[in-house]
């Protein structure tokens, strides 16, 4: 084993994918397998960390809706500090570290204290979700681009660019939105889009998945329904109908 003083400190942002850890990388497994420390989020399938080697540290640096175990700052100088007591730090991020995940803020961190960092992609829930349901994000003659967008800005309110991409055709993909979704509903209904489709997933790629599919109009009261709650992903767009349970769900929706 080789001693911690002779470890060269680096950082290693590694993105974990949707949840199924089946979906993380081939690099990403191998940054794993030389890990003297793994810093996991909440949304990483804990299995992964079976393939570090067996006396690194694992800490958890979760954060929920209401609930985290750190700040994104300690988070931040726990990287560098863990980076020069032990050697490589990899911070195992859910999805992609650059999709949401703050990791552009931890890779400017470690480069103003000098501490060598490199990022690995992620499969991110945004797009892979929507694929995993058979939803293609693009269609020709359907949906010519997509849109990502956070549910909620840093101050709690609905993004402008939601307003904004409500008036076009595209596909959009809305992440930590789900205690948005009544305030998502009204502004697609401004705009004369109620019958618009709309799938919502919860734990999407893990066994206890949920999908509740509807329209502007009937998906709050689908989400109701079926009980989902977050994490969750909301897809918006006239691709969701080409789910293959987007029709039957509709007609038995009508005959309800």
């Amino acid at each position: 084993m080789i001693e911690r003083m002779n470890r060269y400190p680096k950082i290693t942002l590694v993105g974990a994918g949707p949840g199924d850890a089946d979906l993380i990388s081939l690099k990403g497994l191998k940054a794993l397998a030389t890990a003297d420390v793994v810093l996991y989020d909440a949304l990483v399938n804990e299995a992964l960390l079976e393939y570090t080697p067996k006396e690194a540290v694992h800490v958890f640096v979760g954060k929920r809706a209401n609930h985290h175990a750190y700040s994104q700052q300690q988070i931040n100088e726990m990287m560098v500090a863990y980076a020069r007591s032990h050697g490589h730090v990899v911070r195992l991020k859910g999805g992609d570290p650059f999709v949401f995940g703050r990791g552009g803020e931890e890779l400017d961190f470690a480069a103003k204290h000098h501490i060598p960092a490199a990022a690995i992609p992620g499969v991110s829930s945004a797009i892979a979700l929507a694929g995993l349901q058979g939803i293609p994000l693009t269609y020709r003659g359907i949906s010519e681009s997509f849109w990502v967008i956070t549910g909620a800005t840093t101050a709690g309110v609905v993004s402008d660019d939601l307003y904004a991409a409500a008036k076009t055709n595209a596909t959009v993909v809305v992440l930590m939105g789900l205690n948005k979704l009544a305030e998502i509903t009204g502004i697609y209904q401004r705009e004369g889009k109620g019958g618009l489709p709309v799938a919502v997933v919860q734990n999407g790629s893990l066994p206890d998945e949920k999908v509740a599919l509807g329209t502007m109009d009937t998906i709050s009261a689908r989400v109701k329904q079926l009980q989902i709650a977050a994490p969750a992903v909301i897809i918006i767009g006239d691709v969701v109908a080409k789910h293959e349970h987007f029709a039957v769900q509709q007609h038995n929706s009508i005959a309800v």
